[in-house]
């Protein structure tokens, strides 16, 4: 089994829900050890929608994600470990909550 390094999950938005996601995004950085990125009002690497990431280490998983499913009121998020190979963290180990968004993986290799 490969070893999870840790978490990142992706809060998707748009204009509507801009203050929600922040909300969402800062309260967690409050209630958890993790990290928050930048509000990112734009689609930034794979991520179709704009995001803001929470980078967290595996031992959080249990706590971070059943509070983000119970808080997230309606957004969109994606959820994937970091393995070291990016495609199929983005793909067969990805976790979506809500809709599943189309990402763009061209920058990602498969591993041989």
């Amino acid at each position: 089994m490969q070893r999870i390094k840790g978490y990142h999950a992706h809060v998707y938005f748009d204009a509507n829900t801009l203050d929600q996601a922040r909300a969402l995004c800062e309260e967690a950085a409050q209630l958890f050890p993790l990290k928050m990125g930048r509000v990112h009002q734009r689609p930034v690497g794979p991520h179709p929608d704009w995001s803001c990431q929470l980078a967290f280490d595996p031992q959080y998983i249990g706590v971070v994600l059943p509070w983000l499913a119970l808080n997230r009121k309606g957004l969109v998020i994606f959820l994937h470990p970091e393995t070291g190979d990016d495609l199929i963290d983005h793909t067969e180990h990805a976790i979506w909550m809500g809709a599943v968004r189309p990402l763009n993986l061209s920058a990602f290799k498969a591993k041989t």
